[in-house]
């Protein structure tokens, strides 16, 4: 029986502190502002090798954090560039971390926590590997007269607000064994292939001419590798598509990071309205970076050069709430006629075609996408030249 003192107990009190003196700053942002680190605000860049960095001498010269505009930033791009026969200091956290080298050569040397059992591999431009959670690393210029530069894609900000705290993060003495084996040839560069084009390897030494596999479903001959790296919830895959080509649009989360590793000439879409009055078009060249900037957002990648197009995309994935489904890009090529996320070239708008054809003229590309549209009259204009 409930009586008058347990209701007393149970009756709410009036608030003696303010909600401003409860709320939780974001942990993510904490760790920035603890790094001094410069950080950009923007979803597409020109030429990484050209963005200015700041100072972040921890990482062993200069860098920034790149993060999408958006309301809840969900994406950690770091731009990296180790000063000339420099070196990052040691570091370890429970946040997977991809890295893309960008210019230059070097090596980075693992280990396990408590161990002393070290393992070095080399890498240079056009390198691919992610760091096993929790490990040591340290990274190393192998020049002395250039520096290296990589961007570091990592799932940070929903580690770091997970367990909002910076000790367990950066100082956890787990060694996670599921995810790091030390085994002379982790590092090596071997792997396997899998049914859905999954290509499982801790390395990738040239990701810009590694072989590829075809991908129907997303169009227009492209073809395609997803990766299994390191054990990671987090994701990355190379895809490939012809000259005079593009792609079916389709749409995901926001934070997928995709540089340009191949091809002369191109561009990226971006749109959230069905008429497209709110597109957004990101030229791109080798190594430029376009990222999905928001949740929802519509975007169509197009080859408008004479060479064919790579890009690596990286991307921090869903933190296991759902595992990769080999060759279904969890619906990003699956109609949306069908409840998927992808738009079939018929049911695109048809301005698509028509600004593609204008860019391929000003490089001196032929188009090859009427095909795909029998209703539509055929590509007849002259190229210059």
């Amino acid at each position: 029986m409930t009586t008058d003192s347990d209701r007393d107990i149970l009756r709410a009190k009036e608030p003696t502190e303010s909600l401003e003196d409860f709320t939780i700053e974001d942990p993510y942002l904490r760790w920035q502002v603890q790094e001094g680190v410069k950080v950009i605000h923007d979803f597409a860049f020109d030429d990484l090798n050209a963005v200015e960095l700041g100072t972040w001498e921890r990482k062993g010269g200069n860098g920034a954090i790149i993060n999408i505009p958006y309301p809840v930033l969900t994406n950690d791009s770091q731009l990296i560039e180790i000063k000339p026969g420099g070196r990052s200091e040691p570091e370890h956290h429970m946040y997977e971390e991809y890295v893309y080298v960008l210019s230059g050569r070097g090596a980075t040397t693992v280990w396990a926590p408590g161990s002393s059992d070290k393992r070095t591999f080399e890498w240079k431009k056009g390198s691919l590997f992610s760091i096993p959670l929790n490990c040591w690393y340290e990274h190393f210029n192998g020049s002395g007269d250039e520096p290296a530069r990589y961007l570091a894609v990592t799932n940070a900000p929903l580690v770091m607000r997970l367990f909002n705290d910076h000790d367990f993060i950066f100082g956890s003495d787990v060694a996670v064994k599921s995810r790091y084996g030390s085994t002379d040839d982790f590092f090596s560069g071997n792997g396997k292939l899998y049914s859905g084009r999954v290509w499982a390897s801790n390395f990738i030494p040239n990701a810009p001419d590694m072989p590829l596999y075809a991908w129907e479903a997303r169009g227009a001959g492209g073809v395609n590798a997803f990766f299994q790296m390191a054990g990671n919830s987090s994701k990355a895959h190379v895809s490939e598509f012809p000259v005079g080509t593009y792609k079916k649009a389709h749409r995901h989360g926001p934070g997928a990071n995709l540089v340009l590793l191949s091809g002369d000439a191109g561009y990226s879409l971006i749109w959230t309205k069905e008429d497209m009055s709110d597109m957004r078009k990101a030229d791109w060249k080798v190594d430029s970076l376009v990222i999905v900037p928001s949740e929802g957002c519509v975007h169509q990648h197009f080859n408008s050069g004479s060479r064919r197009a790579r890009y690596l995309a990286l991307t921090p994935g869903l933190m296991g709430q759902r595992a990769p489904r080999a060759g279904q890009g969890e619906g990003a090529d699956v109609s949306m006629k069908d409840g998927g996320y992808q738009i079939e070239y018929e049911d695109e708008n048809p301005l698509v075609l028509d600004l593609f054809e204008e860019e391929c003229l000003k490089h001196n590309a032929m188009p090859d996408m009427r095909r795909f549209f029998p209703g539509r009259a055929a590509f007849k204009a002259k190229l210059p030249g």
